[in-house]
């Protein structure tokens, strides 16, 4: 494993960990096994095409959290803490109150609650450390298995942006979901 610390998600031995730019030939290799998997709804396999992409994008999520306008994690397997998805706050607006989450998966990974248990975490550490009252959830109307993530959050469904997002030649709706700190503290307790 190569991290510095980590944050455990469970029982399994599963943990949530910064992902930074010393870690590019790792989150490269990461992408390439998921890329296909990845990039359905996701254009980051587009970014991360190289060591460059992979480095570049890395550092700007370092500079997100040096200035406190983002966050990214790595979400990694407890057999050898390879890294298999991420959880990351593509937006962290501290005076608005409101954040925006994302994740992805490697296909390996799919189906062991991984990105929601990561979820919680950051999601509690936003709201609780950061104040963060709005957490928001965009995802396109045909990923199902984001949306039931969003669902098993205690998320709103807030509206449907028609046609809002294209891409690979095609325009997607997208949903808009949300939670609201008193929501996420009356769920939680």
């Amino acid at each position: 494993m190569t991290t510095t610390y980590a944050i455990p998600l469970g029982d399994d031995g599963a943990v949530l960990c910064p992902l930074e730019p010393w870690q590019a030939e790792e989150f490269l290799a990461h992408i390439d096994r998921g890329r296909e998997f990845i990039g359905q709804f996701n254009p980051l396999p587009e970014v991360v095409g190289d060591l460059e992409g992979s480095r570049a994008f890395l550092q700007a999520y370092a500079e997100k959290a040096a200035a406190d306008t983002g966050r990214l994690y790595g979400i990694r397997t407890a057999a050898d803490g390879t890294l298999v998805g991420a959880f990351l706050l593509r937006r962290l607006d501290v005076a608005q109150g409101v954040a925006e989450a994302g994740c992805w998966l490697e296909p390996a990974a799919v189906g062991r609650g991984l990105v929601t248990r990561a979820a919680r975490v950051v999601i509690d550490w936003a709201v609780e450390q950061r104040g963060i009252h709005r957490v928001e959830w965009w995802v396109a109307s045909g990923n199902e298995p984001s949306i039931a993530v969003a669902r098993r959050l205690g998320m709103t469904k807030d509206g449907v942006l028609r046609q809002s997002h294209f891409y690979r030649g095609k325009r997607y709706d997208e949903e808009i979901w949300s939670v609201l700190a008193p929501e996420w503290r009356a769920a939680r307790g």
